[in-house]
Protein backbone atom coordinates (compact mmCIF):
# COMPACT_ATOMS: atom_id res chain seq x y z
CA UNK A 1 0.00 0.00 0.00
CA UNK A 2 2.88 2.28 0.36
CA UNK A 3 4.39 1.62 -2.70
CA UNK A 4 0.61 2.89 -4.14
CA UNK A 5 0.52 6.27 -2.51
CA UNK A 6 4.15 7.05 -3.44
CA UNK A 7 3.23 6.34 -6.93
CA UNK A 8 -0.12 8.68 -6.42
CA UNK A 9 2.06 11.17 -4.88
CA UNK A 10 4.50 10.91 -7.84
CA UNK A 11 1.86 11.36 -10.45
CA UNK A 12 0.99 14.50 -8.80
CA UNK A 13 4.24 15.90 -8.69
CA UNK A 14 5.08 15.09 -11.92
CA UNK A 15 1.73 17.11 -13.05
CA UNK A 16 2.81 19.97 -10.30
CA UNK A 17 6.31 20.28 -12.25
CA UNK A 18 4.30 20.44 -15.86
CA UNK A 19 1.08 22.94 -14.71
CA UNK A 20 4.41 25.07 -13.12
CA UNK A 21 7.07 24.70 -16.42
CA UNK A 22 3.77 25.58 -18.92
CA UNK A 23 3.72 28.89 -16.83
CA UNK A 24 7.11 29.20 -16.23
CA UNK A 25 7.61 28.78 -20.48
CA UNK A 26 4.73 31.03 -21.29
CA UNK A 27 5.80 33.53 -19.27
CA UNK A 28 9.68 33.90 -19.84
CA UNK A 29 10.22 31.11 -23.00
CA UNK A 30 12.29 28.25 -23.39
CA UNK A 31 15.57 29.77 -23.52
CA UNK A 32 15.43 31.30 -19.88
CA UNK A 33 13.46 28.30 -18.40
CA UNK A 34 16.44 27.08 -16.72
CA UNK A 35 16.15 23.74 -15.01
CA UNK A 36 17.04 25.56 -11.99
CA UNK A 37 14.49 28.03 -12.13
CA UNK A 38 12.12 25.29 -12.69
CA UNK A 39 13.31 23.07 -9.77
CA UNK A 40 12.82 26.11 -7.70
CA UNK A 41 9.56 26.83 -8.44
CA UNK A 42 8.25 23.37 -7.32
CA UNK A 43 10.25 23.28 -4.28
CA UNK A 44 12.97 20.45 -5.98
CA UNK A 45 16.48 20.38 -6.39
CA UNK A 46 17.70 20.28 -10.08
CA UNK A 47 18.13 16.53 -9.65
CA UNK A 48 14.99 15.74 -7.82
CA UNK A 49 12.87 17.63 -10.68
CA UNK A 50 14.99 15.40 -13.52
CA UNK A 51 14.08 12.39 -11.17
CA UNK A 52 10.32 12.75 -12.93
CA UNK A 53 11.67 13.13 -16.89
CA UNK A 54 14.78 11.67 -18.42
CA UNK A 55 15.91 15.01 -20.03
CA UNK A 56 14.77 18.60 -20.57
CA UNK A 57 14.19 17.74 -24.02
CA UNK A 58 11.60 15.31 -22.47
CA UNK A 59 10.41 17.41 -19.48
CA UNK A 60 9.68 20.43 -22.59
CA UNK A 61 7.85 17.59 -25.06
CA UNK A 62 5.41 16.97 -21.90
CA UNK A 63 4.56 20.82 -21.53
CA UNK A 64 3.64 20.67 -25.02
CA UNK A 65 1.49 17.65 -24.49
CA UNK A 66 -0.01 19.16 -22.06
CA UNK A 67 -0.47 22.68 -23.65
CA UNK A 68 -2.46 20.66 -26.28
CA UNK A 69 -4.73 19.05 -23.70
CA UNK A 70 -5.70 22.42 -22.15
CA UNK A 71 -6.31 23.88 -25.40
CA UNK A 72 -8.39 21.24 -26.67
CA UNK A 73 -10.09 21.04 -23.40
CA UNK A 74 -10.82 24.85 -24.11
CA UNK A 75 -11.70 25.23 -27.38
CA UNK A 76 -13.01 22.19 -28.78
CA UNK A 77 -14.51 20.82 -25.24
CA UNK A 78 -16.67 18.56 -26.94
CA UNK A 79 -16.00 17.38 -30.77
CA UNK A 80 -19.40 19.24 -32.24
CA UNK A 81 -19.91 21.57 -30.16
CA UNK A 82 -17.97 24.33 -31.53
CA UNK A 83 -17.66 25.48 -35.09
CA UNK A 84 -13.85 24.23 -36.35
CA UNK A 85 -12.62 27.17 -37.85
CA UNK A 86 -13.56 29.26 -34.94
CA UNK A 87 -11.91 27.00 -32.74
CA UNK A 88 -8.76 26.65 -34.41
CA UNK A 89 -8.87 30.81 -34.28
CA UNK A 90 -9.73 30.82 -30.95
CA UNK A 91 -6.26 28.39 -30.05
CA UNK A 92 -4.05 30.69 -31.63
CA UNK A 93 -5.06 33.82 -30.30
CA UNK A 94 -4.85 32.51 -27.32
CA UNK A 95 -1.51 31.67 -28.31
CA UNK A 96 -0.77 35.07 -28.92
CA UNK A 97 -0.44 35.36 -25.05
CA UNK A 98 2.07 32.40 -24.72
CA UNK A 99 5.08 33.37 -26.73
CA UNK A 100 7.15 31.14 -25.29
CA UNK A 101 5.19 28.34 -25.85
CA UNK A 102 4.88 29.26 -28.95
CA UNK A 103 8.72 29.70 -29.50
CA UNK A 104 9.21 26.16 -27.46
CA UNK A 105 6.54 24.49 -30.48
CA UNK A 106 8.50 25.80 -33.11
CA UNK A 107 12.01 24.98 -31.87
CA UNK A 108 10.83 21.62 -31.40
CA UNK A 109 8.72 20.71 -34.01
CA UNK A 110 11.91 21.60 -36.26
CA UNK A 111 13.99 20.03 -34.18
CA UNK A 112 11.48 16.49 -33.68
CA UNK A 113 11.71 15.85 -37.28
CA UNK A 114 15.05 13.79 -36.11
CA UNK A 115 13.40 10.77 -34.91
CA UNK A 116 15.53 10.73 -32.23
CA UNK A 117 14.40 13.52 -30.88
CA UNK A 118 12.53 13.46 -27.34
CA UNK A 119 9.49 15.34 -29.33
CA UNK A 120 9.69 13.24 -32.36
CA UNK A 121 6.53 11.25 -30.90
CA UNK A 122 4.60 13.83 -29.85
CA UNK A 123 4.44 15.77 -33.22
CA UNK A 124 3.86 12.71 -35.28
CA UNK A 125 0.55 11.86 -33.06
CA UNK A 126 -0.15 15.41 -32.90
CA UNK A 127 -0.26 15.71 -36.36
CA UNK A 128 -2.32 12.65 -36.66
CA UNK A 129 -4.93 13.89 -34.39
CA UNK A 130 -5.07 17.27 -35.72
CA UNK A 131 -5.86 15.24 -39.36
CA UNK A 132 -7.93 13.12 -38.07
CA UNK A 133 -9.91 15.70 -36.33
CA UNK A 134 -10.67 18.20 -39.08
CA UNK A 135 -11.26 15.36 -41.37
CA UNK A 136 -13.79 14.13 -39.26
CA UNK A 137 -15.88 17.49 -38.59
CA UNK A 138 -15.16 18.29 -42.31
CA UNK A 139 -16.95 14.79 -43.50
CA UNK A 140 -19.82 15.26 -40.38
CA UNK A 141 -20.34 19.18 -42.08
CA UNK A 142 -20.39 17.91 -45.29
CA UNK A 143 -23.04 15.10 -44.93
CA UNK A 144 -25.26 17.91 -43.14
CA UNK A 145 -24.88 20.32 -46.06
CA UNK A 146 -22.96 22.74 -44.81
CA UNK A 147 -19.93 22.42 -46.77
CA UNK A 148 -19.35 21.68 -50.03
CA UNK A 149 -18.99 17.84 -50.79
CA UNK A 150 -16.16 19.03 -53.01
CA UNK A 151 -13.98 20.09 -50.53
CA UNK A 152 -11.22 16.80 -49.95
CA UNK A 153 -11.34 16.98 -46.19
CA UNK A 154 -7.76 15.15 -45.89
CA UNK A 155 -6.40 18.02 -47.87
CA UNK A 156 -8.09 20.55 -45.99
CA UNK A 157 -7.20 18.97 -42.64
CA UNK A 158 -3.01 19.11 -43.78
CA UNK A 159 -3.45 22.87 -45.20
CA UNK A 160 -5.26 23.75 -42.14
CA UNK A 161 -2.69 22.84 -39.98
CA UNK A 162 0.05 24.21 -42.39
CA UNK A 163 -1.55 27.51 -42.18
CA UNK A 164 -2.13 27.50 -38.10
CA UNK A 165 1.61 26.40 -38.04
CA UNK A 166 3.14 28.62 -40.31
CA UNK A 167 1.05 31.97 -39.16
CA UNK A 168 2.36 30.87 -35.69
CA UNK A 169 5.79 31.05 -36.95
CA UNK A 170 5.36 34.44 -39.03
CA UNK A 171 3.81 36.25 -35.88
CA UNK A 172 7.34 35.12 -33.89
CA UNK A 173 8.99 37.52 -36.51
CA UNK A 174 6.10 39.83 -37.39
CA UNK A 175 3.90 40.22 -33.55
CA UNK A 176 1.98 42.84 -35.20
CA UNK A 177 0.30 40.10 -37.36
CA UNK A 178 -3.12 39.51 -36.29
CA UNK A 179 -2.62 35.25 -36.72
CA UNK A 180 -6.56 34.61 -36.04
CA UNK A 181 -7.43 37.03 -38.18
CA UNK A 182 -5.81 35.55 -41.06
CA UNK A 183 -7.03 32.35 -40.23
CA UNK A 184 -10.62 33.10 -39.78
CA UNK A 185 -9.85 34.43 -43.67
CA UNK A 186 -8.15 31.38 -44.91
CA UNK A 187 -10.98 29.14 -43.02
CA UNK A 188 -13.65 30.72 -44.86
CA UNK A 189 -12.16 31.11 -48.29
CA UNK A 190 -11.28 26.68 -47.72
CA UNK A 191 -14.56 26.84 -46.56
CA UNK A 192 -17.00 28.83 -48.76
Amino acid sequence: MTRRGSYAKGVAKRDDILRTALEVVARVGYGHATLQALADAVGLTKTGLMHYFSSKDELFAEVLRRRDELDLAAFLPDDRAADLGDAVAGAIRHNADVPGLVRLYHRFAAEASDTDHPAHGFFVERRARFCTLVEGRVRAEQAAGTLSADLDPEKLAVLTMAVADGLQGQWLLDPALDMAGTFAYFWEAATR
